[in-house]
């Protein structure tokens, strides 16, 4: 059977379920420019969108079995790749939040986060705080490990609450720079 030049003949999804290569090839080559373009409208990187779309191929290659018949392709696929996305946003602002929050010991392992991404983060977590100056490490574990506010910080080290402040901020964002690409590649 020769490859039609539309990959969305009702013909090429049949050929897929059924294992054809050479039509999910078609399939993947006329959509993967476009669903790479709209993954990265909605995540604002192009190597994340690439990431989402691929996953997504992959994710329908392994499926194809289950695809019902009739299944209109490109709704799917977009529908597919928006999902993959807002899956990242999210994973992306709950790893923000956590940042944030500075609860950076991992207590409870998130939903879908196996035993050893786990404790990978925590791994990496360690290694971001040891790149700290040792005076940001101090006043982020003060902060964070202890609950003192930054006057009782400010009081104890014999320093202005103005340089907690500073010493802080430049932590969260060494934290944030360190960890949310690694948390992002695993999205």
């Amino acid at each position: 059977m020769s490859t039609p030049r539309d990959p969305l003949q009702p013909e090429v999804l049949a050929r897929i379920r059924a294992g054809d290569r050479e039509a999910f090839e078609l399939l993947f080559r006329a959509w993967y420019p476009r669903l790479a373009d709209y993954a990265a409208r909605l995540l604002a990187s192009r190597d994340a969108a690439e990431d989402a779309v691929q996953e997504v191929f992959v994710a329908v290659w392994g499926r194809r079995e289950r695809l019902p018949e009739g299944t209109k392709l490109p709704a799917y696929l977009h529908r597919a790749v928006k999902n993959r996305a807002l899956n990242q946003i999210r994973k992306y602002k709950t790893a923000s939040r956590w940042l944030e929050q500075g609860d950076h010991q991992v207590a409870v392992t998130p939903v879908g986060v196996t035993d050893m991404e786990h404790e990978e983060l925590n791994q990496a977590l360690q290694r971001a705080l040891d790149q700290l100056s040792p005076r940001g490490r101090e006043v982020f574990q003060l902060s964070r490990d202890q609950g003192l506010t930054y006057p009782q910080i400010a009081d104890t080290l014999g320093i202005s609450v103005k340089t907690v402040e500073t010493l802080m901020s430049r932590a969260l964002k060494s934290l944030r720079e360190q960890l949310l690409p690694r948390l992002q590649e695993d999205g």
